[in-house]
């Protein structure tokens, strides 16, 4: 198992402080972000089709520590069951309870490391995976805006403030009407994550040699190679599992991208500057940002998503708004990685009309 609290702990502990704010511009930014973010799913839902307004509850506006709490409750919705069947076959091993207990420690420490680095960065998040009501009911997403990341990334970029917030509702309550109009999507990706954790069952061994990998990625990475940590520890049967991961995310954070610009020019008068700008920032960064981004293979992500929102608008420029959402349809509907770079590929298989997809693989 992985020890939660310590990831927490050693989240908050490590996270770095947000802007300086004044009280008043500290509750302004809150109230701001909640209004816009209601106003947002109108216009969303206006430009993709996708739904009708149904006026929400205000975003979940939070802090740093905040994000990071909330992020360790979807990991072990998600992550728990799989750690607990690794767990087992882990304890018939020689040495299985030594392995387990310090590896829940090791574990804990790297994922509130990870988070650490993230809290700082992360605009907001549909959040997708959330622990059951009390009265046992699977609750539905919930929209999170981290308003000192929203607050210092305005400043740094030098934008208009209410444009810029706006823009990153945009993007966020897309994701929102994502999955809610798409009711079987959820289903879909937590199965492939599954698939994907319990394909690393691996002997003590074989541990080891993924563990030596993926010191050797860490020194790559700060040397300015490509190879990222997720890489270097995979197996095969996992990186088929995460072309299809990839291919959906680059599919949903690309048509997130695509609608908050392509709504942007109507309801806010400085998107063309913002992106401009937002874009410049994604690439920069220290030295040491850059090594860790790619360590963790945020760069090679980055690049996914630009080619998701290439795929949407080709797709969209080809065949129109109505065409292109024929890609929620099931999940054999959905882009495979190779036609999310080669979006006339799609839409030979799936968005002609009287075009039929070939069957799911058993």
């Amino acid at each position: 198992m992985i020890d939660w609290g310590l990831a927490v702990s050693t989240g908050t502990r490590l996270v770095r402080p947000g802007p300086q704010v004044s009280r008043d511009e500290a509750r302004q930014a809150v109230t701001e972000l909640r209004s816009l973010s209601g106003e947002a799913e109108h216009h969303v839902k206006a430009f993709t089709g996708m739904g009708e307004p149904t006026g929400h509850s205000p975003a979940s506006v939070v802090d740093r520590p905040g994000w990071i709490k909330a992020n360790v409750d979807g990991f072990r919705v998600v992550l728990d069951p799989v750690v607990s069947q690794m767990a087992k076959q882990t304890a018939q091993s020689f040495g299985g309870t030594l392995v387990t207990a310090v590896g829940s420690r090791v574990s804990a420490l790297q994922v509130g490391t990870v988070l650490a680095y993230l809290a700082s960065r992360v605009l907001g998040q549909y959040e997708l995976f959330l622990p059951p009501d009390p009265d046992g009911r699977r609750p539905v997403g919930r929209l999170t805006l981290v308003a000192p990341n929203v607050v210092q990334t305005e400043r740094d970029l030098d934008v208009d403030t209410h444009d810029f917030r706006l823009w990153v509702c945009l993007h966020e309550v897309t994701h929102r009407t994502q999955f809610e109009a798409v009711p079987w999507l959820r289903d879909h990706m937590q199965e492939e994550i599954t698939a994907f954790l319990l394909a690393s069952n691996i002997s003590p061994s074989e541990l080891l040699d993924r563990l030596m990998a993926a010191a050797g990625a860490v020194v790559d990475a700060v040397r300015g190679g490509d190879t990222n940590l997720l890489e270097a520890v995979q197996t095969e049967e996992q990186r088929e599992i995460l072309d299809r991961l990839t291919a959906v995310m680059s599919l949903v954070e690309g048509h997130g991208d695509y609608v908050m610009d392509g709504v942007g020019p109507d309801v806010v008068p400085t998107v063309a500057e913002i992106r401009e700008k937002f874009q410049k920032r994604r690439a920069g960064g220290s030295a040491f940002d850059q090594a860790f981004r790619r360590l963790l293979g945020i760069d090679l992500k980055m690049k996914q998503y630009e080619q998701g929102s290439a795929f949407v608008r080709a797709v969209v420029d080809e065949i129109g708004m109505t065409g292109f959402n024929k890609v929620w349809t099931s999940p054999n509907t959905l882009p495979t990685k190779a036609e999310i770079a080669d979006p006339a590929a799609w839409v030979a298989r799936v968005g002609r009309p009287g075009a039929l997809p070939p069957p799911t693989a058993p």
